[in-house]
């Protein structure tokens, strides 16, 4: 008797030990980030995609006190880096600042896609939104979207740049040529920095370009602007309309940015990015920046991150299809 007493005794004082004893256990996030990141953005710096990865490493690093470095990856219109995060490790330290062409067009414009635009990714947050902006050098005769249509049916093939294969840049042209009828041959660069030169120099045409890319040039009168491709004029522009309002009914084209990282991360860290992203992205000064430069910053979850994606992809698949348009 004294035994089974003992043993009632020293049980009880076990529970109450493990009761009483702090927990070791802990989430994956609570000790997320503790070593430097790495935020992978797929085309050259200076355009939109580098603003934003350049703008959230800087705030991450300053409230997490880990180094967050920016890795720019060009190339394949944006699948060569974002194929490199879909394969780096399921711990969240690698980022990608994903592209509506890199998660939306590529997979139906590129015949062989190194990764799935959906599965091989964990999404975190969409991070802007923004129109592009139909430029052309000032040596162009049309001052206008009719004049400048009216040029390309007079005269015949003209020739199109944009940063890639693949991006919004690219089949806002594509969308362009389908609705105008006008023949348009399209020269792909690696980047918009190696196009802007030669679309300076006429020798390009023309070129649907980014809109915080191009105002800098069209407010120092280096380029200019016919029209911008979203539904509604620009705030941060208010003066150059619409190509829908100018005769092409209809004809919208934005493009967005977005934060993915790999997939299999766990959802608590996960969460953690996504609500230091939206942090950032509704602080007034880094909102008002992006304003300013004609991105308009947004900070969803990841789920609507993800149903998003999923639109984009049956929009761009059906422009892609009826245009007839491959990666070249």
């Amino acid at each position: 008797m004294f035994s089974k007493l003992a043993a009632s005794i020293t049980f009880a004082f076990s529970m109450a030990a493990v009761s009483s004893a702090p927990s070791f256990a802990q989430s994956p996030a609570q000790n997320f980030p503790n070593k430097p990141m790495k935020i992978v953005v797929t085309f050259t710096p200076g355009g939109a995609p580098d603003i934003l990865g350049r703008l959230l490493a800087d705030r991450m690093s300053a409230a997490w006190g880990q180094p967050v470095v920016v890795e720019n990856k060009p190339g394949a219109g944006g699948n060569i880096g974002a194929d490199a995060v879909a394969k780096s490790a399921p711990d969240g330290y690698t980022l990608l600042v994903g592209t509506v062409g890199t998660h939306a067009i590529n997979g139906a414009l590129y015949e062989k896609m190194p990764y799935d635009m959906v599965k091989d990714f964990s999404p975190i947050s969409l991070l802007a939104t923004t129109p592009n902006m139909l430029v052309v050098p000032n040596s162009s005769p049309a001052k206008n979207l009719q004049e400048f249509i009216a040029l390309g049916k007079k005269e015949g093939k003209m020739t199109f740049a944009s940063s890639g294969s693949g991006t919004s840049i690219h089949v806002s042209g594509e969308l362009f040529k389908t609705q105008t009828g006008i023949d348009m041959q399209h020269i792909p660069y690696k980047g918009r920095a190696s196009a802007i030169p030669d679309l300076l120099g006429g020798r390009v045409t023309m070129m649907f370009d980014n809109m915080p890319s191009s105002l800098p040039l069209v407010r120092e009168g280096k380029l200019r602007a016919l029209g911008v491709t979203s539904a509604k004029r620009s705030a941060a522009a208010p003066e150059i309309p619409t190509i829908a309002e100018q005769g092409l009914p209809g004809f919208e084209a934005v493009s967005w940015f977005a934060l993915y990282t790999s997939p299999g991360v766990p959802k608590p860290i996960v969460d953690k990015l996504q609500a230091e992203v939206a942090k950032i992205l509704k602080s007034p000064d880094a909102s008002k920046k992006l304003l300013d430069i004609g991105l308009d910053p947004v900070g969803s979850t990841a789920e609507e991150l993800a149903a998003y994606q999923r639109s984009e992809i049956a929009k761009w698949s059906k422009v892609v299809k009826d245009s007839g348009a491959k990666a070249e």
